[in-house]
C-alpha cells in the first residue's frame, strides 16, 4: 500500500514537470530572409516578425529595400503560422521548427484557382541574395538606366517591347533603387552587385520579382526578369543621366466631343455618379484603379490623408475600382476591407473586370485605359482638364516627389478658377 501511494505521489508530481518542459511553439520575433523558390531561382525578401498584443497573434513586416509594408495580422496554432495579405487574397503558411519557417506562398488566382510557390525563411537572417564571400562589385551602378524590357513568347521567339528607367543607388555591395515604365514602377526593389552581376529582387503580397543581370560594355546591363513562379522576360539597359519615358499625359485622352461621366455601385450596392450634387461645383480626382494593384495602393496611401486634409477646399476624390470580378457579392467586400485598411473616406465604386479593354468600355469617352492606376482631373465645371497615365510611387524617390508637387499644383490651379 505504501509503495503504490509513493507511486502516485512521485506520478503527480512528474505530470506538470513535463507540461512544462513541452511548452508550446512559439516563432521567434525579429528579422528573418526569407525566400520563394521560383523557376529564375530563389527570390529573397525580409519579414519581420513581432508578437502581437494577443497570445499567438504577430505584426509582420515585408521588407524591401526601405520599405517595411505591413502584412495582416498573423496566427500561430500549433505549429503553423499563417500570414495573410487579405487584400491581394493571397498569405504565406508555414511550419514553424525553431530558426526555420518551411511552407508556401498562396495566391489566388480566379475562383478557386491558387498559385501555389515555395517558400522558407531563417531566423537573424539580415542578407538579401548570398553574395559570394570576397567578391566586389567591379563598378558603381548608381544612376538612371534607359531600359527596354522584352517579353518571350509560347515558342521562345521575341514578343512585345516594354520602355522603362531603371534607377539604382549603390553603397558597397548593396543596391536599391526601382524600374519606372509608362504605366507605373516596380516598386521597391533590394539586392546586391558583386562582379559584374546585379541581383534585385521584391515580394509585397500580390507580385515577385526577382532581376538577373550581368554588366556588360559600354556601360550596359543584360538581364532576366522573372515574376511569380514562371513568368519570364528579358531586359537590356544603357547607363544614361537623360534616360526618359513617354509623356504620361498623352497616352489617354478624351474622345472628340465626348463628355467624361460616370455611374456604377459603391460596395453597399448604392449608385454614385459624377452627376451627384457631391461633386456638383468641385475639382474631381477619379482614380482608375483596383485592390488587387500594388501601385494602385501606393496611389491610395497619398490620396486617402491628402483628400481628408484637403477636402474642406472643395474637392472631392472617386475611385473606380475594375477587380477580378464584377459580381457585387464577391467584390463588395474586397472593396470595404480596402477602404478600411487605407481609411478612405471617398467612395469606391465596383466599375467592371480588371481588364483594360473592358475597362475602356466602362469609360467610353475616354481614348483607352492604358494602366492601373490612371487619374483623372475635373474641373468645377465637369470638364476633363488632365489624364495622367500610370503612378510613380514611393520606390521611386524623387519622381514621386514631383508627382506630388505637379499634383498639389494643379489642384491649386483648378480650385483658383
Amino acid at each position: 500500500m505504501k509503495n503504490r501511494l509513493t507511486h502516485v505521489v512521485t506520478t503527480l508530481l512528474i505530470i506538470p514537470f513535463l507540461a512544462n518542459c513541452q511548452s508550446a511553439t512559439t516563432v521567434k520575433t525579429g528579422v528573418w530572409r526569407a525566400t520563394l523558390e521560383t523557376s529564375g531561382g530563389q527570390l529573397p525578401f525580409g519579414l519581420d516578425i513581432k508578437p502581437a498584443a494577443q497570445a499567438g497573434k504577430y505584426t509582420v513586416f515585408a521588407i524591401n529595400g526601405a520599405e517595411r509594408l505591413p502584412m495582416d495580422e498573423a496566427t500561430l496554432q500549433g505549429d503553423t503560422l499563417r500570414i495573410p495579405m487579405g487584400l491581394f487574397e493571397s498569405e504565406l503558411v508555414a511550419k514553424v521548427d525553431g530558426d526555420k519557417l518551411t511552407g508556401t506562398w498562396r495566391k489566388r488566382r480566379v475562383k478557386d484557382q491558387y498559385q501555389i510557390v515555395p517558400f522558407s525563411a531563417r531566423f537573424g537572417e539580415a542578407s538579401r541574395f548570398n553574395v559570394p564571400a570576397g567578391v566586389s562589385p567591379t563598378s558603381d551602378l548608381s544612376g538612371k538606366w534607359q531600359t527596354v524590357f522584352r517579353a518571350e513568347g509560347g515558342d521562345g521567339t521575341p514578343g512585345d517591347t516594354t520602355a522603362a528607367v531603371g534607377v539604382f543607388a549603390q553603397k558597397g555591395n548593396e543596391v536599391t533603387g526601382t524600374f519606372l515604365t509608362p504605366t507605373g514602377d516596380y516598386r521597391y526593389l533590394a539586392g546586391n552587385a558583386f562582379g559584374d552581376s546585379l541581383l534585385l529582387s521584391c515580394f509585397d503580397g500580390s507580385h515577385a520579382f526577382l532581376f538577373k543581370a550581368k554588366r556588360g560594355p559600354n556601360q550596359t546591363l543584360t538581364g532576366v526578369f522573372h515574376s511569380g513562379p514562371t513568368y519570364r522576360e528579358t531586359w537590356t539597359a544603357r547607363l544614361d543621366p537623360k534616360a526618359s519615358l513617354p509623356d504620361p499625359a498623352r497616352l489617354t485622352y478624351l474622345k472628340p466631343g465626348q463628355k467624361f461621366t460616370f455611374a456604377f455601385p459603391d460596395a453597399t450596392g448604392k449608385t454614385v455618379s459624377l452627376n451627384d450634387p457631391q461633386f456638383k461645383g468641385k475639382v474631381t480626382v477619379v482614380q482608375i484603379m483596383g485592390s488587387w494593384c500594388p501601385n494602385c495602393m501606393d496611389e491610395t496611401r497619398f490620396l486617402a490623408p491628402w483628400y481628408a486634409k484637403n477636402r474642406a477646399r472643395g474637392v472631392e476624390v472617386a475611385g473606380l475600382a475594375f477587380e477580378k470580378t464584377a459580381d457585387l457579392a464577391e467584390s463588395g467586400p474586397k472593396l470595404k476591407r480596402m477602404s478600411e485598411r487605407f481609411q478612405i473616406q471617398y467612395p469606391v465604386l465596383l466599375a467592371g473586370i480588371n481588364d483594360k479593354a473592358e475597362a475602356a468600355k466602362s469609360l467610353p469617352a475616354l481614348s483607352s485605359v492604358v494602366a492601373f492606376p490612371t487619374t483623372i482631373f475635373v474641373d468645377k465645371k465637369g470638364t476633363v482638364r488632365h489624364i495622367h497615365t500610370g503612378f510613380a510611387g514611393p520606390g521611386t524617390g524623387i519622381y514621386y516627389d514631383q508627382y506630388v508637387g505637379e499634383f498639389n499644383r494643379l489642384i491649386d490651379k483648378l480650385l483658383a478658377e
